[in-house]
């Protein structure tokens, strides 16, 4: 099970580095002005949501509920891991979202200044956060 965490564990990372590099991405593309930039925008865009952070969000979401699964018996009390999982819930709304954006970008209807893809950069840090205060503090 220490295997499963592991890679548990680094699939998550990946997964946040990519939820934070996308919207950071789409900050410079929303700036750009010249063709040049924008189709290179699309094409790192493309290949970091589906070369990287959709893979991480299945490997971290299904090695995630195989050791919930497994240890059922002891997780079923343990608030903070419901208050954990009801947090995943919203990122991956946030990771389709993502990916719904990449969808605008990528057929030049983009309408929103780099301004919204700034603060839209923040929610998943705010996630993160209350994450890792759970399960390292495990506060219920």
């Amino acid at each position: 099970m220490l295997w499963i965490k592991a890679f548990h564990i680094i699939s998550i990372i990946t997964w946040f580095a990519a939820l934070f590099y996308l919207p950071r991405l789409f900050v410079y593309h929303a700036m750009s002005k010249d063709k040049i930039s924008i189709e290179r925008f699309k094409v790192m865009e493309r290949k970091l949501y589906r070369g990287i952070m959709m893979p991480s969000m299945i490997l971290a979401i299904t090695l995630g509920t195989w050791m919930v699964v497994d240890a059922w018996e002891i997780y079923k009390t343990q608030y903070w891991l419901h208050a954990k999982l009801a947090l995943v819930v919203p990122l991956v709304v946030y990771h389709f979202y993502c990916g719904r954006l990449l969808q605008i970008f990528k057929h030049d209807k983009n309408s929103r200044s780099d301004v919204f893809y700034r603060w839209f950069n923040e929610l998943p840090v705010l996630i993160l956060i209350a994450i890792v205060i759970l399960v390292v503090v495990k506060p219920f």
